[in-house]
């Protein structure tokens, strides 16, 4: 029932092709498909808000055996840390159809190339957007927190505050996935002749020294050896980066046309 009803367009609609609708029926079509995205995460939201306390639970468990609780200082705070939840929560849970509507909506704009183009994008995006976000959960955030949780143990016990805790890991989690789009973002900009492999080559210290700026802004401590581990992930995407450069350009490079031999004239 859910699947038809997101393939369904307005009645009044149904009756001819999108690429011949008015712009006051563009813009009818826009407001019925955003009233149905904030349907849905209306409902995905109340959802997770509904978990809220087993979504907190699993945010927790980076922390490991690490015996501590999280604690709210404020009376307010346990109810922000819960709407922070739902909303992240919601949002995720309803990026699908949101991503779903957006495509429907400008998909009859678009060449049968553009069209697998923009899925092409769009799916390595999410992929490597996952793929950084799940290594910040499961590799990158446990470490790191053993890591600030042993400083000034065993005369300072460590407490923590669910709102910060929460702030915390959702930078983590969203900087690494957004950290591992630089190849997808290097290929767009090598696609549109923005750079080139040997710029990238050229260029490559003031990158690695923006990359280290990068690091100490993700890195919330200030020892070498934190940064050191944040850094050689982004350095190495940045070689991945040049790499796949050299392939986009390759693809997109075509060869001279080879000149037209001259014409001999038959005497008679």
């Amino acid at each position: 029932m859910a699947t038809s009803t997101l393939q369904k367009r307005p009645p009044h609609l149904d009756d001819r092709p999108a690429s011949r609708l008015t712009l006051v029926e563009h813009l009818d079509e826009l407001r019925w498909r955003l009233a149905l995205c904030l349907a849905t995460l209306f409902v995905t939201g109340t959802l997770a808000l509904w978990n809220a306390e087993r979504l907190i639970a699993w945010l927790r468990r980076p922390i490991g055996i690490w015996p501590l609780r999280l604690a709210y200082f404020s009376p307010t705070e346990a109810l922000g840390a819960y709407l922070t939840v739902g909303v992240w929560g919601g949002l995720i849970l309803a990026l699908p159809v949101i991503l779903y509507q957006a495509w429907m909506f400008v998909r009859p704009a678009l060449t049968w190339r553009e069209r697998s183009a923009v899925l092409a994008w769009l799916g390595w995006g999410s992929a490597l957007f996952l793929g950084g976000a799940a290594a910040a959960y499961w590799l990158v955030l446990p470490k790191l927190l053993r890591f600030l949780l042993s400083i000034g143990s065993p005369s300072l016990q460590p407490v923590l505050s669910v709102r910060q805790y929460l702030s915390f890991v959702l930078s983590v989690v969203i900087s690494c996935g957004a950290v591992c789009e630089l190849p997808l973002v290097i290929a767009l900009l090598t696609r549109l002749d923005v750079v080139t492999p040997q710029s990238l080559r050229r260029f490559r210290p003031l990158a690695l020294l923006a990359l280290v700026i990068a690091a100490a802004l993700l890195t919330p401590t200030t020892d070498a050896f934190t940064l050191l581990l944040a850094m050689i992930p982004l350095a190495a995407l940045y070689e991945l980066s040049i790499a796949i450069s050299r392939l986009v350009a390759a693809s997109t490079t075509r060869p001279p046309i080879p000149p037209s031999p001259p014409r001999t004239t038959s005497s008679r």
